[in-house]
């Protein structure tokens, strides 16, 4: 059964916090430790939940006046996942582009404001960028790949424009589909994560 959009609408309820600003990312057989390191971070202080994690992401944007960036990172079968609370690492080519060496990343972030980008690279290639929001426009080496699996999620094309934009939450479900890794409450809540946090710049 196709995990759709519908399957996260937990996500800004439980999380709202974090729901309001967010980049969350999955590389594949990395350890957090050398996603890191490609990331050219520093370690922090590990945090449990991400009730901790946005609190301290915050904390320290105000610390470095905008200058790091915090991530949290756990391990998930064969993938990292990382959570940046109101960043955009993840989906910043430069940066993510060469730290896909070798591997698969696939990344998607929305804003306060509501500007949002999901990534899909392999080996330092972008497969495909678009904006969940507006899921009719696509760049990459193959833009269409996955357009079956975006229409079954439940991204909205065309004219067919949805009274509530689920775009954010069907980004979950597409970077589901293309890792088989469900993001959960569960994991929200309960992981120690470790953490590091990267120079912006």
């Amino acid at each position: 059964m196709t995990t759709t959009a519908a399957d996260y609408m937990w996500f800004e309820e439980r999380f709202p916090d974090l729901a309001e600003a967010y980049c969350f990312t999955l590389v594949h057989n990395l350890a957090p430790s050398d996603v890191l390191h490609r990331l050219d971070g520093r370690d922090e202080p590990a945090l449990t939940g991400t009730d901790a994690v946005v609190d301290a992401a915050f904390g320290l944007s105000h610390q470095s006046e905008g200058k790091r960036q915090f991530i949290a990172m756990t391990t998930i079968e064969s993938w990292t996942l990382l959570i940046e609370p109101n960043g955009y690492l993840g989906v910043t080519e430069d940066r993510a582009l060469p730290a896909s060496a070798g591997t698969r990343w696939v990344s998607h972030f929305v804003n306060i404001n509501g500007v949002d980008s999901f990534l899909w690279a392999e080996d330092t290639v972008r497969r495909l960028w678009f904006e969940p929001v507006l899921p009719d426009h696509r760049w990459g080496t193959t833009p269409d790949e996955l357009l079956n699996a975006m229409h079954s999620i439940g991204f909205h094309f065309g004219e067919d424009s949805p009274e509530t934009d689920v775009s954010p939450l069907a980004a979950f479900a597409l970077a589901q589909h293309l890792t088989g890794i469900s993001i959960t409450p569960e994991l929200l809540e309960g992981t120690t994560f470790s953490c590091g946090s990267v120079e912006v710049r």
